[in-house]
């Protein structure tokens, strides 16, 4: 997954295993901690990059477009998005990938490199040699990436968000995998982030909420006090005498 500056023609890139939202988060994360955070971002109409969900009525009616993980993430960090309509219109990019694959895979061979951790190592390498070859004076002199704040969370940003029903249980579900909440909140949905490292965090709204994975869901109790929220009351059917 790569990416080039438009101004200097500075490329980064890194392998992964495959083509997604986690590769495309982290790589994005890697770029920014280097260069800092861009004014927009081109990119192509891939599901990864793009949302391709149909608009619900609620979302039409309130003027919402769904985005995808990517769009939302960049939306958040402030930086525009703009899909290319054709491989044409991505044409820096496309030469970048173009050498790369004939001058990089060359220089690998040579080297050795059977996997994607020895790859990224040497890119660690090969990228700014290639990078001080052939990057070009920006017409301007300022640089438009912004620098990352001290007080902003990438990991909070650059992650998948989901959106989940809380139920009366105070269990959420994700990923066919059930989480015991494990502290008193009134929400009735909660966001779940999947981490770039694979951790995992529930929030509800700017509160971390505690939980912990579990197996089934509770069992239900009969409550001993006034009606709470996960509460349930037993009754019996009793023949001649009703419901007690």
């Amino acid at each position: 997954m790569g990416y080039i500056d438009d101004a200097t023609g500075n490329a980064f890139g890194r392998f992964y295993p495959f083509e997604s939202t986690i590769p495309a988060l982290d790589s994005l994360k890697r770029y920014m901690r280097i260069y800092g955070i861009p004014m927009s971002v081109y990119l192509d109409k891939h599901s990864t990059y793009k949302s391709m969900r149909r608009v619900s009525v609620e979302e039409e009616l309130s003027g919402v477009e769904p985005l995808s993980e990517v769009e939302r993430a960049l939306r958040e960090l402030g930086v525009k998005v703009i899909h290319a309509d054709s491989p044409q219109a991505k044409g820096r990019i496309e030469r970048l990938f173009r050498t790369l694959q004939d001058r990089l895979t060359k220089e690998m061979r040579l080297k050795c490199i059977r996997s994607i951790e020895e790859a990224n190592k040497f890119l660690e390498y090969y990228l700014p040699l290639y990078n001080e070859r052939f990057r070009v004076e920006p017409v301007g002199e300022a640089d438009l990436h912004r620098y990352i704040p001290n007080e902003l969370e990438l990991d909070m940003i650059l992650c998948v968000k989901r959106e989940r029903f809380l139920r009366n249980d105070f269990t959420v579900s994700n990923n066919g995998k059930l989480y015991q909440i494990e502290e008193r909140t009134r929400a009735k949905r909660v966001t779940v982030e999947e981490r770039l490292d694979g951790s995992m965090a529930i929030r509800y709204g700017d509160r971390m909420l505690k939980f912990r994975e579990i197996d089934k869901r509770p069992s239900r109790r009969e409550a001993s006090g006034p009606y709470r929220r996960g509460s349930t009351y037993h009754r019996e059917i009793i023949p001649g005498e009703g419901t007690r």
